[in-house]
């Protein structure tokens, strides 16, 4: 991963004076977590058919209203909100997490099986580096695909219109369009 696609923890002249003090950037967007957490508990308690009271908490999760006909169903997960971005017909299904700082796309029609996660956010893998920067890229999901129960998305990943991520799979490279993916390595199955 390029550095510019690492966020600092702390701040760079304070930690050079031994100082453990959060950068500007890692600051705003661990109060965005933690008001987007509080957002979420609400949500999460709420009667299933109170849609009046859905809406509204979604409509602060996410920065506005939900577009045409989308529908998720609580417990629903985020630690942002403000970088998910639904498109018409998107149906997530309960218990979905969208970890979404570096953005994620899902397409008109695109449908979440239960707990299925998508994770934006790292930290690199070199130990060094690990508690000094954080890591991400966004993930796209292209029109009409079908993401399977406890699936796994992983940052930087975009899949191609029309294809099927199968259950439990985890995908951690690009998914070509019209194709099916399962397994833990999110193998390519079949294409049509």
């Amino acid at each position: 991963m390029t550095h510019d696609r690492f966020m600092l923890i702390h701040d760079p002249e304070l930690q050079a004076r031994g100082e453990r003090v959060l950068g500007a950037e890692f600051r705003a967007m661990s109060e965005r977590v933690v008001r987007a957490t509080e957002l979420t508990s609400r949500l999460n308690v709420l009667p299933f058919d109170d849609e009046a009271g859905k809406a509204a908490l979604l409509e602060q999760i996410l920065g506005g209203p939900l577009p045409e006909r989308v529908t998720i169903y609580p417990p629903f997960y985020t630690d942002h909100g403000l970088r998910l971005d639904l498109a018409e017909r998107v149906f997530i299904n309960q218990g979905c997490t969208f970890l979404d700082y570096a953005g994620i796309r899902l397409g008109a029609g695109v449908m979440v099986g239960p707990k299925a996660t998508f994770i934006t956010m790292g930290h690199p893998v070199d130990p060094d580096e690990r508690r000094r920067f954080l890591t991400g890229a966004p993930i796209d999901v292209a029109e009409n695909v079908w993401i399977g129960a406890g699936a796994t998305i992983l940052p930087g990943v975009s899949i191609g219109r029309d294809a099927v991520v199968a259950a439990g799979t985890i995908v951690a490279d690009d998914v070509p369009a019209a194709s099916l993916v399962a397994g833990t390595k999110g193998t390519v199955r079949r294409s049509w």
